[in-house]
């Protein structure tokens, strides 16, 4: 027999497996003599009363073997003669629909403009150390994607989208740690998630699948309204169909759609700062005189709130974590947060960003459906001046940035690169900038504390997602223009981060399977 129950277990409880039984028994009026096993399947934390507890949903099993989390998926070789589809960009979109298309007997061929997910870090370190920017790898371009080097965070909303046990199972079955399965906000970690891409990329080649790095999309073939392949430099490539997981940087893919006269749309997005604290801050704002027990997690916080038409909100939030240049340009200034599996820095930062639209797009006008792309890229410019056109961030005390006044100093950062004394307002303008100090008034009434002078803003988080659609039909899920063509993922406008891109791009090869026959 398996009974579910919800429990509520102290934290110097939660790893005590005999606690938990206690419990359990206590909530269902029984002996915990009668139980043979509690499963935890899910897992939060309630920091909300004085006491911080861990809220618990467990599968109580009594004369009856426990069943697994997750049923990992067994893969085979797929028949090389058989049909195959391109897929551009190996982000979590590009690698869940390669996974996806070998269960469907399909030779997924995977383009990556970028490196292998190890030779990235040698870019990484360019960036951080000497400021240098490799436009073709860096933390947004390469293996595995934006997610793999900036925190790797799970949590999604996208139920509805497909299987996201599934996903998070397959992450395990590759490496990741079970914990994953039952965590209310599942985090790997970007010291962890490399290892895990790699063992993807592993099942993909044992199973007659192809990979191919520092491969670029440069041009498509077309015929007529079908798309019949695409050209990397001197190389093409022919395929049934392509899946464009290109990720939403990949600016020049928009541009080359363009150029082939294919239907693109502007769409809104969010952009704004990050907000980088002191752990112990926050850990003494969330968990109140708990603030320093061993047994509870770095702290975060999820923050939003409406400041007059538009939204304000917190994203990204990495707690015991550090920025870093998420540039893809050499002189453009992004700034991103990520985060190990301890979350053990001294820091915590997210990003506090504002809704933009087409007010802030009006003089970009001319541009039509690269109105927004333009509004953020000179975004990222003006940051990128502002800094002194080196990855130095421009920066202010939080304080100082609510009262419009130049910081004198400015605190200790987890930002490697540096940050430079600079009134942010004039880099993000009149209307982000105002929204930004009605959002932390509010955010302060929250989290008293939060405005702090040991605060201290950055500019700019400009790629929450993408500013430009790739529109596709709603049932085929192909472009209403091109046959065979598959946009997926953050790229192409729908998806917003690694599980439901992966659930795109596992969606995105059903469709392809059926559009192939």
């Amino acid at each position: 027999m398996i009974k579910t129950v919800s429990l509520r277990i102290l934290p110097e409880d939660i790893s005590d497996s005999s606690a938990v039984k206690k419990a359990a028994a206590s909530a269902l009026k029984t002996s915990e003599e009668s139980i043979d096993a509690v499963q935890i399947l899910r897992r939060s934390l309630d920091a909300r009363g004085a006491c911080p507890v861990f809220q618990i949903q467990a599968a109580v099993y009594s004369k009856e073997s426990v069943k697994p989390l997750f049923e990992p998926v067994h893969y085979q070789p797929v028949m090389a003669s058989t049909k195959n589809v391109i897929i551009a960009g190996s982000g979590p979109a590009g690698l869940f629909a390669a996974l996806r298309l070998i269960e469907k007997g399909i030779v997924p061929i995977v383009l990556e403009r970028g490196k292998d997910v190890l030779e990235r870090r040698f870019d990484l370190k360019q960036i951080n150390r000497n400021g240098v920017c490799n436009a073709e790898s860096n933390y947004c371009f390469g293996e595995g994607g934006a997610g793999t080097y900036s925190d790797g965070k799970l949590f999604t909303r996208s139920t509805k989208r497909g299987n996201v046990k599934k996903i998070l199972g397959l992450l395990v079955q590759h490496g990741a740690d079970t914990d994953i399965l039952v965590n209310a906000h599942p985090h790997i970690g970007s010291n962890r998630l490399p290892k895990i891409i790699e063992a993807i990329r592993q099942t993909i080649l044992a199973c007659n699948g192809q990979i191919h790095f520092n491969t670029k999309v440069t041009d498509l073939i077309l015929e007529k309204q079908k798309i019949k392949g695409v050209i990397s430099h001197d190389k093409s490539f022919e395929a049934d169909a392509v899946i464009l997981a290109t990720g939403h940087s990949a600016r020049d893919i928009y541009y080359l759609l363009d150029r082939h006269h294919i239907l693109l749309e502007s769409k809104p997005f969010a952009m704004g700062v990050r907000v980088e604290h002191p752990q112990s801050l926050i850990n003494s704002i969330q968990y109140k005189k708990h603030a320093r027990n061993s047994l509870l997690p770095a702290a975060s916080y999820s923050l939003v709130c409406q400041a007059g038409n538009t939204g304000v909100y917190s994203f990204c939030m990495c707690p015991g974590g550090m920025l870093v240049p998420a540039a893809t340009a050499p002189d453009e200034l992004v700034l991103n947060g990520m985060s190990n599996s301890l979350r053990n820095l001294p820091f915590a930062n997210a990003g506090i960003v504002v809704a933009v639209g087409d007010p802030c797009f009006e003089p970009y006008a001319c541009f039509k459906h690269f109105k927004g792309l333009k509004f953020q890229q000179e975004i990222e410019k003006s940051a990128f001046n502002a800094g002194g056109q080196t990855m130095s961030a421009p920066a202010q005390r939080l304080t100082d940035f609510l009262a419009d006044r130049v910081s004198a100093d400015l605190p200790k950062t987890s930002y490697i690169p540096g940050v430079k004394s600079f009134p942010i307002a004039q880099v993000l303008g009149p209307f982000i900038s105002d929204a930004l100090k009605n959002g932390f008034h509010q955010f302060d009434k929250k989290m008293k504390g939060f405005i702090s002078d040991e605060a201290l803003v950055l500019a700019v988080e400009s790629r929450t997602s993408s500013p430009v659609r790739i529109p596709r039909h709603a049932d085929t899920r192909m472009h209403p223009q091109i046959c065979g063509l598959f946009p997926a993922g953050e790229g192409s406008g729908f998806a917003g981060g690694i599980v439901s891109s992966a659930l795109d791009g596992e969606t995105s090869s059903d469709a392809v399977a059926e559009y192939i026959g």
